[in-house]
């Protein structure tokens, strides 16, 4: 039986969540048994200084050079307002400098300690808020999709938000529902065939969507956070966190490199509720 329902039929529906958030038995790892704590109560952790200045160059030169070699490539995702890149997908794949960040003890280390598990790159892409035109990213839990379109069964994953640019207030920082984590958001609507062309593109996506009345609960409870750090700071959150940004009118590009790690043993089935896994570089198998 699927304990966590999605993509239901008639109406959302907000249930605890029955598996845990730190996974490691003895804890060790980068981080210390307060920040653990922390991570299990909140469903997230910050941290400053994880890139150098130079990881930070690197990572915004090879998106560029990256961007110019694939053209019109499925990997590239443009604002549909102007044509400015929104997100670049599979970024570990494509450059060998990026993929040596992503290994690193203070990120690929953090994940391992609170899976408890070996792990590898579910997805990876940089997200680009460009001045004056990045587009919002509406509500969501992103296990609620890799449950629902990937397979992946439980929510023994996360995600580490690496700054490349200062994420401020006013730029479009992330906000996350601290605590959301622990209750899983059902979703309405069966999944379209080829359902992900439309929804890396769609500010509020029509499917995989959680209903107002829900996140209204979850933040009448919980409370929102916005998320600011300068660039360098790493974010790491829990899979099944609640979160969203606004869009980016700004002067000041809010730029971001996304790591998802899943436990190896957490390897992704079947999809839960769609008729199709999505393409490789958007869920690694």
């Amino acid at each position: 039986m699927d304990v966590y329902r999605t993509r239901l039929a008639d109406h959302g529906e907000i249930e605890p969540r029955p598996h845990p958030v730190v996974w490691a038995q003895d804890q060790q790892g980068p981080l210390s048994t307060a920040e653990i704590d922390g991570y299990r109560d909140r469903g997230y952790h910050t941290a400053e200084k994880v890139l150098s200045d130079n990881d930070i160059d690197t990572c915004l030169t090879e998106v560029a050079s990256i961007t110019d070699r694939l053209g019109d490539d499925e990997r590239v995702i443009r604002e549909s307002s102007n044509g400015d890149v929104r997100s670049l997908f599979a970024v570990h794949h494509l450059s060998d400098a990026i993929a040596e960040i992503c290994e690193r003890t203070e990120i690929a280390g953090v994940a391992r300690q609170i899976l408890g598990d070996d792990v590898y790159i579910h997805q990876s892409r940089i997200n680009l808020k460009p001045g004056f035109a990045g587009g919002p990213f509406y509500w969501h839990s992103d296990f609620e999709t890799w449950h629902a379109e990937d397979g992946m069964p439980t929510p023994r994953a996360l995600s580490v938000s690496l700054a490349l640019t200062p994420n401020l207030l006013t730029n479009g920082a992330l906000m996350i529902i601290p605590g959301s984590h622990k209750q899983f958001v059902g979703c309405v609507g069966r999944t379209p065939d080829d359902y992900h062309n439309q929804s890396l593109v769609s500010y509020r996506p029509p499917f995989g969507t959680p209903e107002e009345s829900d996140v209204t609960t979850l933040a009448d409870e919980h409370g929102i956070d916005m998320i600011t750090g300068p660039a360098g700071s790493a974010l790491y959150f829990d899979s099944n966190c609640m979160h969203a940004s606004s869009g980016n009118i700004t002067p000041y590009p809010r730029s971001n490199l996304f790591v998802v790690f899943n436990a190896k043993s957490n390897a992704l089935q079947e999809p839960f509720a769609a008729d199709a896994p999505r393409p490789d570089y958007l869920a690694h198998r």
